[in-house]
């Protein structure tokens, strides 16, 4: 298995806007989060919606298919990630036949407390 550690969409994203849900749907249970794990796993969470994903890498994009609860419902779907001009990501996320979504998300940058 090979690290993807240097590809630029690996890291922790805040999402911060969905056209289907607004902002108070999406931080329901906590910050809209999705991780992109360099080792071909990763994690979505928005809503009442926890996801483990199953990523695989080209050299400019990730796909991933996901499974998890929503609101205790087993769920499951794909999706992927591109970056936009501005840094920030837009993720087309879709429901096994169900709803597709367009997110929105912002790199979380870490800081550390003085």
């Amino acid at each position: 298995m090979t690290a993807f550690t240097e590809h630029p969409l690996v890291g922790q994203w805040r999402i911060v806007e969905a056209d289907l849900w607004d902002r108070g749907y999406l931080d329901l249970c906590g910050p809209a989060t999705i991780t992109i794990g360099a080792d071909n796993h990763g994690e979505i969470t928005f809503g009442a919606m926890q996801a483990t994903l199953d990523l695989s890498y080209s050299p400019s994009m990730v796909f991933f298919s996901w499974a998890g609860f929503d609101e205790m419902d087993e769920v499951n779907g794909d999706g992927f990630p591109k970056q936009l001009d501005d840094g920030s990501i837009e993720i087309t996320f879709a429901y096994h036949n169900g709803d597709e979504a367009i997110l929105k998300a912002k790199r979380i940058t870490s800081s550390t407390a003085c």
